[in-house]
This record gives C-alpha cells, sequence and structure tokens, in this order.
C-alpha cells in the first residue's frame, strides 16, 4: 500500500514538474520558430525586390543596406565599416600615416587646404592655408568625394606626389612635387597660461596620446623651471576614442596608495566585457589643484576621464553638462576584411555611475559666453540622450542630473564640433595660434578655470601662514 501511494506521489510529482516545465519549453520552441519565421520572411522579401523592383538591384547594396538597417535598429553607435572606412579609422586611431601633411576640407566642390601640419612635407614647401589644390597627379579633384582624395594623397613614405595648387593672387597654378613622408598627427596641444599654471587640450584620445599627454606634463614643467602650480586640462568636443589611452591620462593623478585607484567599470552581457580598470599604484603628479573643462561635446573616453578624477575629488569637472555617450564599442574585422562596430557593454565612473544618456554633470556650472558678434540664435546642443534609438543608461541609486527636452531635428550619431573652433587653440596645423591673453580674454570658461585654480593657491597659502 504504501509502495503504491509513494507511486501515485510520484508520478503526480512528474506530471507537475511536465505542468509548469511545459510554458518554457513551449517560449524556446516559439522563440525558435519565430526567428525562422523572421528569416524566412527576410528571405521572402529579398526575392520579391530582386524580381519585381523598379531598377535592376545590386546585390551588394541590398545586403549592406540590410546590415545597416539591422545594426541601426540596436543603437546610434553600432555600424558596418566597409574596408576602405575600416582602414581609415584604423589609421586614423594610430595618428601616424604615409603622407604630405596637410588638413583638407571640401568647399562648394573644391578641395582646399585648411593648414599644413607643422614639420611636414608640405609645411617645408610653402603650401598655405587658403590654398585650392586643383588637381592631384594631374587629376581633377572637383566634386571628388574628400576620402577619394585624401586616398590619392596618401602612400608609402618615399613615394612621390604632385599637387597643382591654384592660389589667391597668384596669376598662374602653382606646382608642387612632394616626396611621402610618416605623418605624426597630434591629439594634443599644451602651453603655459601664466608662470606656473599649465593648459592641456586634448582633442581626441588616439593610439599615442597618453605617451605624449606624460610628456607634456614634463615640458610645462620644465618650461616652467619649478613644479606646477596648477592645470587646466580641457576636454572640450573631444568626441573620445582609445578607452586604453584615456585610462593613461586619468592614471597620472589617480592611485598614489593602496586605496581604491578605479578609474573605469564596463559591464555587459558577456561576461568577459565586465572588467575594472584600476590605477598602476606608483609616482603620480604633484597634488596641484586641476579643472577639467567640459561641455556637450565632450564625449565616451573624455566623460570616462571627467568622471574619475571627479569621483576622486582630484579635480574640479567645469563647463556644461557632457554628451552621455557611456556604451562601449567593441570593434571586429569580418571574414571579408571589413569592420564591425558593435555596442558590448556600458561605462561606470568609479562611484558606479553610468555614464548613457546621463553624461558628466560639472560640479561648476559655466556656460560659455560668446563674443558679441557672434551672437545669433543657434541650435541647442544635441547630446546622447537626443539621439533616435539611443540606449537607456542602467538604473543607479542616485537621481539622474536635469536633462533638457529632445530636439526635434535630424540628430547626429557623434558629439557636435566645435560652435566656435577658432577660440580653441589648434592641434595640428601651422595656423596662428592666439595668445595666451587672447585665449582668456575670448574664452570665459578657461578664464574662470584659471581663476578658480589660482584662487585655490591664494587659500592654502593664507591657511599655511
Amino acid at each position: 500500500m504504501l509502495k503504491k501511494a509513494f507511486a501515485i506521489t510520484a508520478v503526480a510529482a512528474l506530471l507537475s514538474a511536465v505542468f509548469f516545465l511545459a510554458p518554457l519549453l513551449d517560449k524556446d520552441e516559439r522563440a525558435r520558430r519565430s526567428e525562422a519565421e523572421y528569416v524566412s520572411m527576410f528571405k521572402e522579401v529579398v526575392d520579391i525586390v530582386k524580381e519585381s523592383y523598379v531598377d535592376k538591384v545590386d546585390d551588394k547594396k541590398l545586403m549592406t543596406g540590410a546590415i545597416n538597417g539591422m545594426l541601426a535598429a540596436l543603437d546610434p553607435h553600432s555600424t558596418y565599416m566597409p574596408v576602405t572606412e575600416y582602414s581609415e579609422m584604423k589609421v586614423h586611431m594610430a595618428g601616424a600615416f604615409g603622407g604630405v601633411g596637410i588638413e583638407l576640407d571640401m568647399r562648394n566642390g573644391k578641395l582646399m587646404v585648411n593648414a599644413p601640419i607643422e614639420d611636414t612635407p608640405a609645411f617645408r614647401a610653402g603650401i598655405l592655408a587658403g590654398d585650392h589644390i586643383f588637381q592631384i597627379d594631374g587629376k581633377p579633384t572637383k566634386d571628388l568625394p574628400i576620402n577619394e582624395c585624401v586616398s590619392r594623397m596618401r602612400g608609402t613614405p618615399g613615394t612621390q606626389v604632385t599637387l597643382t595648387i591654384v592660389r589667391e593672387g597668384t596669376a598662374k597654378p602653382l606646382t608642387f612635387r612632394l616626396t611621402r613622408a610618416i605623418i605624426k598627427t597630434k591629439s594634443l596641444k599644451a602651453r603655459l597660461l601664466e608662470p606656473g599654471y599649465g593648459y592641456v587640450r586634448i582633442a581626441e584620445f588616439q593610439e599615442r596620446t597618453g605617451e605624449d599627454f606624460d610628456k607634456a606634463l614634463k615640458t610645462l614643467a620644465a618650461d616652467n623651471g619649478a613644479p606646477l602650480s596648477g592645470l587646466i586640462l580641457d576636454l572640450r568636443y573631444n568626441p573620445g576614442g582609445l578607452v586604453d589611452q584615456a585610462y593613461r591620462v586619468a592614471d597620472r593623478f589617480i592611485g598614489e596608495g593602496l586605496t581604491n585607484g578605479d578609474i573605469v567599470t564596463t559591464k555587459g552581457r558577456d561576461a568577459k566585457s565586465v572588467q575594472t580598470l584600476t590605477a598602476t599604484i606608483g609616482e603620480k603628479e604633484p597634488k596641484y589643484p586641476m579643472v577639467v573643462l567640459i561641455n556637450g561635446g565632450s564625449a565616451s573616453a573624455s566623460e570616462i576621464v571627467a568622471g574619475a578624477l571627479q569621483d576622486h575629488k582630484r579635480a574640479v569637472v567645469m563647463g556644461t553638462q557632457s554628451f552621455g555617450k557611456g556604451s562601449v564599442q567593441s570593434v571586429m574585422t569580418l571574414n571579408n576584411g571589413d569592420g564591425l562596430k558593435l555596442t558590448t557593454a556600458r561605462y561606470y565612473t568609479p562611484s558606479g555611475r553610468s555614464i548613457q544618456a546621463k553624461g558628466i554633470t560639472p560640479d561648476i556650472e559655466v556656460e560659455f559666453a560668446k563674443p558679441a558678434a557672434a551672437k545669433k540664435e543657434t541650435e541647442p546642443e544635441i547630446r546622447e540622450q537626443d539621439l533616435d534609438g539611443h540606449m537607456q543608461g542602467a538604473q543607479e541609486s542616485k537621481p539622474a542630473p536635469e536633462t533638457k527636452p529632445a530636439v526635434p531635428e535630424t540628430k547626429p550619431a557623434a558629439p557636435p564640433k566645435p560652435a566656435h573652433p577658432t577660440l580653441l587653440p589648434k592641434v595640428n596645423g601651422a595656423g596662428k595660434e592666439p595668445s595666451e591673453q587672447e585665449l582668456l580674454q575670448k574664452d570665459n570658461q578657461l578664464a574662470r578655470a584659471l581663476e578658480l585654480i589660482k584662487g585655490v593657491n591664494v587659500l592654502k597659502k593664507g591657511l599655511l601662514r
């Protein structure tokens, strides 16, 4: 009787388990069936388009369009890059290439010289800002895509390229036969604003930014003839770049001892994407007062630096709310050589704040005061939260900073470029840079930062008496 009761109980338990597991099994089966149905539907649509579209459809165009559409449905930063675009991205981030050293721009279908880069073949040959490059190796440049023009001018160091240039005030076109060389671009610029007070502007985090930053700090101290009394790190309009280089910049100021030295944490669905970059222990920069300048164009890696220095109380962050691009893009090489940039994780500051769609809130908010002559009606700044299809930020215990309403116009997938680039010192190029006095007169944010650092030093001296 006992065995019979036990058997009945076991059967009941088995039936109960099947009853409760059935919905889960059905759910998995439905998901598999749904995926198969969508794949079948996609193939059906492709077949219909190829058969019935008004013009004959190129297979490559159709498939790459489908890939781009799929990635665009995820978020604004996941993208497919054809091999030429992928190669250009790698060259750009490397900060070195074979070429002649010219910053280019396309204006009304004309290829124009923005500025030659100092100490390059173009600079030494006498090419000037404002020159119109009419021909490259005898072939016209009019209405050519700028990427095609760049490709023609770049090449193996030691080879030659001939540029035909039309210059205002010159009767005949000028011909320059240039020998290509290794061109190293600079991602930062450093100078002393006043004796004791250094200024470093980082335009983007490239492969040599960390190394160049270390050298810049040493040069500033050497030029000053003594350790610095303060530093302004300008990250305005810095769209980001390589995270390991942002880490190297923050590492110069964080982690002198065994206390918490976290700089940034990444978290994603894949366990491999969960990691924390921690500062090295050792000699750091002296504890001079420091200000980090940010604005709506400061994104990604620049937000990592600002957030780390802010959380560790190593610098005062000044300016306006940053862009809020707190997502990690992993770049993968496809079998055919093309590239895939896919969002795989989110960034978190040392205190656990998610940057995504929030950004970094400055400790002291200072709006940029435009010169009287430049005060015109302008569009509001666009940030990550305004982009179509942006990822939501992770939930956090602290209240989110105030956000501005979304802008209805077409929204870019990258931080905006400087509205007044002439007010920022050039990182590359041989154009005349503004003097320290001109910079401070035209840039109220920079002037406020310098005043704050000097005020802190005055207060320190008073307390030490």
